[in-house]
Order: structure tokens, then C-alpha cells, then sequence
């Protein structure tokens, strides 16, 4: 049945191009150039406040409600994997709850900063934020902005910062997705919206379900078999609600993420002895369950006569819950046996993980144009989190906090932006931070340089940027990885040269070469034999010194029919350690070079129909580089085929090619996949 889907809809894709040639001939009136297109692409972060590509001297990358639709976009984790600079791909696997990951110029998940409308939503007890949580249909862009922002967003965003905006309410919006797929894969989106006398509101509501339960093999185990325990079903829901009041608007917004999964867990690979995937075990009876409500209240008030100078103040508070629950009464794993690895089983204690975070927060900035061509945006921010995590026995009831604390992070911030000629810009940044850490408190400056020649743009930039160590690091009380709190933050130096070319009024071409050097990295480290009964903490071990480039190229070819090409390098390598003979590796799962390439055609009355390769190089899994996994390639095929004015058909196959590899040793892809929908507007 599904060979018979994936077919037909193949087939359905020689049709959509067969059609290229008539939408071809229709005249289209186009308002600005390809180019100005792609220079003029709305783009808050760099700046706090509305700009474009065109205004930074920062690369950004970005995509927008319009792009997440045409690619089928069902998370943002989903949504970033063709943007240059950032790599999502999971190690958990590659079905639509897989957890994310988030790589920028060498940071892992923890040292990039997530934004939602422009302020942090990140998790600090363990650090990050899962990008599988958030379902697209409540996106208007996602905006990935690679070298750090620690000037304008405090701690986290070491690699870099991604920003998600959420759609505003504009007209009255009645709206449904229905969308089916392989693997029990369903999802139902709705979503309404009306504005009248001052005052607008939009709702949505997403249900997404899937069983994943598809056919795998682990060459290096011997194994083959379906998938179990890999289930999974969202509910989420979003209000917003707009008023206006003279010059000033007031918006609520809220969002709840609510997602109950299955954890399968991974193969055990016997070699090599101890490797990475030597401790995996295969879970039926493990489940994490998230529940997650970010809300937020902005006033934006316009002072004076004109818009030249704007106030705008925030106060958000956001509850974060997880729960992990091993139910398994008995494991399944490798052991040593006279020196050959043997599968055995033990028996295991049946326990259960609440993690919560509450963070209240208040942001007050002013923006000024205060002179032609200058502009000034300063401000406070505060931010204060109680995190907590609690470990249950199932069996006897006990129960023990693994940490509880409370974080609190405040600064002051300024930047300072003057185009001193036509397509030239300086940017001047700096931001006090205060902590209620010892080590806390940091000074982060930035400066960037735009230059315009013509058709050419020449940019560079320096950002000091900064991680306070995550609350698991500083106070957890398990004496198997017991907190240090004398950690010092981890600090970084990001900078970047790049240009901007522009290609006629067909495209553009973006180059940047980066270096981004991270100081005060903090490790697991191991205590043998234990002390006091303490096996484990947490300490400042190293420096990574990474070197690499980004070069983005999107054009239009032909009428309707458009190509980009994207190519990540990265080359992170440790410049410090307690272990000599670290020295100069490279840095475990940070180095992964990847190539995005498609093909479009895309044509006024909103037939789309596009092919997307993604090529990503094998990268080492441990810090010796004795162990990498392979390279992948996958090929992807997407369309959009309207049913009159109102109705639209859309769907795709997910790796048509049907490339098996593995995200993590013993963890499996999904292989091929197929989804088929409609969407309505009413």
C-alpha cells in the first residue's frame, strides 16, 4: 500500500512540471526583483525591533510562513534543516517528535539561544530548548542568526540565536489542515481569527498522532525488526489577542505545547567494546510526557508626533513541565563476557523524572531614530527561574530532588546603528549583565561593519558572547554527577567576514567565513575511585577553537522556476584539555559539514512542485575521533496543487530514494515516508 502512495504521488510530480510550460507563458506582473526580494525579507533580531537582511552587517537566515508550507514544515526542528549555518538533524532519530538538536559554528544545543517573539524560552535546568515541540501552523518566520547574540540577549547564545515569530492576527481567518501518512501519521490543524473596532484575536489548535512503528536494521548488531514504544500525539494550542488604544497596541499571547511520546531507545552495538552505542538498550515501557505554557504581555507605544521613536515593554512568564517515567522491570543490554560482548538481562528499578522550570521576566527597551540615518535601541532586561527536578521509586514511593534552585539574570543594553552612507552601516553593541551567581556577571561588547560597492557588500563582525552554566552544572546533588558551584561561564569570541553579491535581478550569493573561539567549556568529569561517594561533578575543562565557512546562493533561473544551493563547513577543534591527547581533535558531533540543494517551481496562482536533497558528511562521536558515523544523503519531493480559490491539495515524499543510515550508533532513520493533505481557507 504505501509503495503504491509514494507512487502515485511521484507520479503526481511529473504532472505538476508537465504544467511548467503553460503557467510559463502567463504574463506576471512582479513588484520587486528576485533579488530585492531576498534583500527585503523582514528581520527583527540583529536589531531588537523591525529591519531587513539588507539592513545588518550580521548573515541571517531566514524562512518564512509561506517557505514552511511549500517544504511541509510540521515542527521548527523540521523547519531549519535546509537553512544554512544550523544543523537540527537529530540523534534520537528523524520522525517528527525526534528531540532536537541545535549546532551553530561549533556550540551544541545548550549554547544557542531560542527566542519567541524576541525573548529567551530556553530551559536552564539541563539547557536548550527541544525544537520538536513547537508545530508550525502558529509561525509567521523562523530567523536563524549564526556567531552569538549575547549583546542584545544575555546568556545562551554562544553559536548563535534562533528567534520564532508568531503570526498576528490581520483579518478575519477561518482556516483547517487535514494531513495523512505512512506509519499511523495523522494531523488536524484549525485555526481562527477576526479584527473589529480596535481590537483582533486568532486561535489555532494542532493534533498531531503518529505510531512510527517502520522497519529498521542495525547492520553492526545483527539486528533487524519494526520500531516499538516510538508513539506519539500532540495537542497544541495558541491564543492571541491584539488591542489598540490610540497610538499604542497591548497583544497577549499565549501558547501551550502538550506532546505524550514513546522513548524506544537504541540497539546495543557490541563494537567497539564500550563505544557509543556498546550501553544502549531497546525501551518498551519508557515514555516522556512535556507540558508547556509560554505566555507573554507587550505594550508598544510610539512617543512624540512621529514614528521615530518607539516604547516597548514586556512581562512574560512561562511554566515548563516534563516527565520522564522508566517503567522497565528489567533491561536488556551488553555485557563483558570472558572478553565478548553478550547480550543479558538485569533487572532494573522502575522510577520516574519531574522536571519543571517557572520563569518570570520583563523586558523595557526604547528605540530612536534620533538623527537622519541613526538609531539607538537601549534597554533592560530581567529574567527570574526556579528550576527543579524531582526522582521517584516507583516501586517503594521514595522520592529525591535532584536539584532545586533559583537563577536570577538582569542587565542593561545598548546599540547603536548609523548608515553613514547608502548600503553602509556601523553597529556598535554593548550589554551589562548581572547574575545572582558568584561568576555571574559579564561585560559583552559587539561591533559590525557593512560596507556597499555597488552590487557587492562587504560585512564583518566581532561579538563577545556568554553561557552561564546550566542549574544541573552548578547545584545537583546526585552523587553521581554532583553540582560545582564555582563553575566559571563559558565564554566565547565570535567573528565573521563575509559578502553579499548580487546576482543581477536573479539572486543573490552570500559568503561568510567564521571563527568562533569558546573558553571555559564545561565537561563531565569522572572521580575514580569516588570520594566521599561522589563519582562525578562538573568543571571547567577546555577551549574550542572553530574555523569554517557559509555560502548561501538563491536565484531564479526561469520564470517561476527557482534554485538554492546552500553549503555549511565546520571545523571545531579542541585547543585545551586536562587530556594532552585531545589537543587538536575534533570536537564530537559539532563538525558535521552538510549541503542543501533544491529545485522550484513556484508560480503566482500557487502551484509549487520542488525536489530537496540534503547531504550531510560523517563527524566523530567521541572526543578521540576513534569513532564517526557515515554520511547521509536524502532526497525530498514536495507540492502545492490549489482546488479552485479556497481548497488546496498538498503533500510529499520524505527521502525518496529511501537512504537508510543511522542518527546515533544503534539509533535508526525512518526511511522512506509519504504524507498527503488539504488544506482549506473559508
Amino acid at each position: 500500500m504505501a509503495q503504491r502512495v509514494w507512487r502515485l504521488l511521484l507520479g503526481g510530480s511529473v504532472l505538476v512540471f508537465l504544467r511548467v510550460p503553460v503557467a510559463i507563458a502567463q504574463p506576471v506582473d512582479l513588484e520587486l526583483t528576485v533579488t530585492e526580494q531576498l534583500l527585503r525579507r523582514s528581520l527583527s533580531g540583529p536589531f531588537r525591533g523591525e529591519g531587513t537582511v539588507r539592513d545588518g552587517t550580521r548573515p541571517a537566515y531566514t524562512i518564512t510562513r509561506e517557505e514552511l508550507q511549500q517544504q511541509g514544515a510540521r515542527t521548527v526542528r523540521e523547519a531549519l534543516r535546509f537553512l544554512p549555518g544550523v544543523n537540527v538533524d537529530s540523534t534520537a532519530g528523524t520522525e517528527v517528535n525526534a528531540l532536537s538538536r541545535l549546532a551553530i559554528r561549533g556550540s551544541n544545543t545548550s549554547q544557542v539561544l531560542v527566542l519567541l517573539d524576541g525573548r529567551p524560552i530556553d530551559e536552564l535546568g539541563f539547557g536548550g530548548f527541544d525544537l520538536s515541540e513547537i508545530s508550525t501552523e502558529t509561525i509567521e518566520r523562523i530567523e536563524v542568526i549564526p556567531g552569538g547574540g549575547s549583546t542584545l540577549y544575555g546568556s545562551g547564545a554562544i553559536g548563535g540565536v534562533v528567534n520564532i515569530l508568531t503570526t498576528q492576527p490581520q483579518t478575519r481567518t477561518a482556516a483547517a489542515e487535514l494531513e495523512l501518512g505512512d506509519v499511523g501519521f495523522n494531523r488536524q490543524t484549525l485555526t481562527v481569527g477576526d479584527r473589529t473596532d480596535g481590537f483582533s484575536y486568532l486561535f489555532s489548535y494542532s493534533r498531531t498522532q503518529a505510531q512510527n512503528n517502520y522497519f529498521f536494521t542495525i547492520p553492526e548488531a545483527n539486528f533487524s525488526g519494526f520500531r516499538q514504544n516510538n508513539d506519539v500525539l500532540y495537542n497544541n494550542f495558541r491564543f492571541q489577542g491584539t488591542l489598540a488604544t490610540g497610538r499604542g497596541t497591548l497583544k497577549l499571547n499565549t501558547l501551550y505545547l502538550g506532546k505524550d511520546q514513546g522513548v524506544p531507545g537504541g540497539v546495543p552495538v557490541p563494537n567497539p567494546v564500550f563505544g557509543s552505542g556498546f550501553f544502549n538498550s531497546l525501551t518498551d515501557r519508557q515514555r516522556k510526557y512535556t507540558d508547556q505554557v509560554l505566555t507573554d504581555l507587550l505594550w508598544e507605544q510610539p512617543l512624540g508626533e512621529g514614528n521615530d521613536s518607539t516604547l516597548t515593554a514586556r512581562i512574560y512568564y512561562d511554566a515548563l513541565n516534563s516527565r520522564f517515567e522508566d517503567r522497565m522491570t528489567e533491561i536488556t543490554g551488553l555485557t563483558l563476557g570472558d572478553g565478548v560482548p553478550t547480550l543479558r538481562s538485569r533487572p532494573n528499578t522502575p522510577r520516574q523524572f519531574d522536571n519543571t522550570q517557572r520563569s518570570l521576566g520583563g523586558q523595557l527597551q526604547h528605540r530612536w531614530a534620533f538623527a537622519p540615518a541613526q538609531t539607538l535601541v537601549y534597554g533592560v532586561d530581567y529574567r527570574r527561574t526556579q528550576n527543579r527536578n524531582v526522582a521517584r521509586n516507583l516501586v517503594d514511593g521514595s522520592a529525591r530532588a535532584s536539584y532545586d534552585a533559583e537563577l536570577s539574570q538582569g542587565a542593561l543594553f545598548g546599540q547603536y546603528l548609523w548608515d553613514f552612507l547608502p548600503g553602509s552601516t556601523l553597529q556598535v553593541g554593548l550589554r551589562q549583565e548581572f547574575a545572582s551567581l558568584s561568576r555571574g556577571s559579564q561585560t559583552v561588547p559587539a561591533v559590525g561593519l557593512k560596507v556597499g560597492l555597488g552590487d557587492t557588500t562587504l560585512r564583518a563582525n566581532y561579538t563577545r558572547n556568554f553561557r552561564v552554566p546550566n542549574v544541573v552544572n552548578l547545584f545537583s546533588v546526585d552523587p553521581t554527577n554532583i553540582g560545582n558551584p564555582n563553575l566559571k561561564p563559558e565564554v566565547g569570541d565570535s567573528y565573521d567576514v563575509g559578502l553579499d553579491q548580487k546576482l543581477g535581478d536573479i539572486g543573490l550569493l552570500r559568503f561568510t567565513y567564521f571563527v568562533n573561539d569558546i573558553a571555559d567549556l564545561i565537561a563531565f568529569e569522572s572521580i575514580f575511585p569516588a570520594v566521599n561517594g561522589v563519582s562525578g561533578t562538573y568543571t571547567n575543562l577546555g577551549r574550542v577553537r572553530t574555523t569554517g565557512f557559509e555560502v548561501a546562493l538563491n536565484a531564479e533561473i526561469a520564470p517561476n522556476v527557482r534554485v538554492g544551493v546552500n553549503y555549511t563547513n565546520t571545523d571545531p577543534r579542541i585547543t585545551e584539555d586536562r587530556n594532552p591527547n585531545l589537543v587538536g581533535r575534533e570536537l564530537r558531533f559539532a563538525g558535521a559539514d552538510f549541503l542543501n540543494l533544491s529545485l522550484a517551481y513556484d508560480n503566482p496562482s500557487g502551484w509549487y512542485s520542488a525536489l530537496w536533497l540534503r547531504s550531510v558528511a560523517g563527524y566523530p562521536t567521541n572526543n578521540t575521533n576513534t569513532e564517526s558515523l557515515a554520511g547521509y544523503t536524502t532526497l525530498d519531493f514536495r507540492f502545492r496543487l490549489p482546488l479552485g480559490d479556497r481548497l488546496t491539495l498538498f503533500g510529499g515524499v520524505e527521502n525518496l530514494l529511501d537512504q537508510r543510515y543511522q542518527v546515533f550508533a544503534g539509533f535508526p532513520d525512518g526511511g522512506r515516508s509519504w504524507r498527503l493533505g488539504v488544506s482549506g481557507a473559508f
